[in-house]
């Protein structure tokens, strides 16, 4: 899942990018709403997390411009601004939430976590596809019960398709979303990472194409009919 991070306080924005990062985020930066702006025609983000204060576009006016254009994704305002006032003209604007600086990790994490299944209604809180199961809470993966121990870029990979099911994901899709955009991987890398969960996969006893790789198109997840009748 990619976020961007719209902060103007540059060690604020490392801190929390970190800290988002770990919990497997994929995170960009923008210290200030021009870029910010640009950034969401850019790439495709899953969520925003936009400060009020800000330098060229400040966050109501961001957030405002970005709902007038039919910008549909969540958005979390993060800020120090804690009057009712400033809560309510940031919910008018288009916010989603809104939460108070200081914040506490663990309620951020827990409110981000709620955007994005309120953002994506056909995904329940576990992700499941037939014996798979993806817990983001607490990041564990399981096939038929048996954990698999798979990398942060594994994981991201494996949350990608289950969001996805069906739907084709080509490499270039997939770079887009699991990885930060000052990295510039290779096609390549995706193929081994792709390699390595399939691997996994069928060692806890997924069919070999669990995972289906449509030549020339990109990847999706095997049709659940087909996977009860394996």
């Amino acid at each position: 899942m990619r976020i961007l991070l719209i902060e103007d306080d540059i060690r604020l924005a490392e801190t929390l990018a970190e800290a988002l990062t770990d919990q497997l985020y994929v995170v960009d930066i923008a210290t200030d709403g021009e870029s910010a702006w640009n950034c969401t025609k850019a790439l495709d983000y899953d969520l925003l997390l936009l400060d009020l204060m800000l330098p060229e576009i400040d966050g109501i006016t961001l957030c405002h411009r970005l709902r007038s254009h039919g910008y549909q994704k969540p958005v979390l305002m993060l800020t120090a601004c804690d009057t009712i006032s400033d809560k309510i003209s940031g919910l008018d604007a288009g916010a989603d939430d809104y939460i108070i600086k200081p914040v506490d990790l663990g309620e951020l994490f827990a409110r981000i976590r709620a955007l994005l299944r309120r953002g994506n209604t056909i995904s329940p809180p576990v992700l499941e596809w037939g014996n798979l199961q993806l817990n983001p809470s607490t990041y564990e993966v399981t096939y038929n019960h048996t954990p698999l121990h798979i990398t942060p870029k594994e994981y991201s990979l494996l949350e990608l398709l289950l969001r996805n099911g069906r739907r084709l994901l080509s490499r270039s899709v997939i770079i887009d979303h699991i990885w930060r955009t000052d990295t510039c991987p290779d096609e390549h890398t995706v193929k081994v990472h792709l390699r390595s969960v399939r691997q996994k996969l069928k060692a806890a006893g997924a069919p070999e194409d669990f995972i289906e790789t449509i030549h020339g198109m990109g990847y999706r997840l095997k049709s659940l009919d087909l996977l009860q009748k394996s």
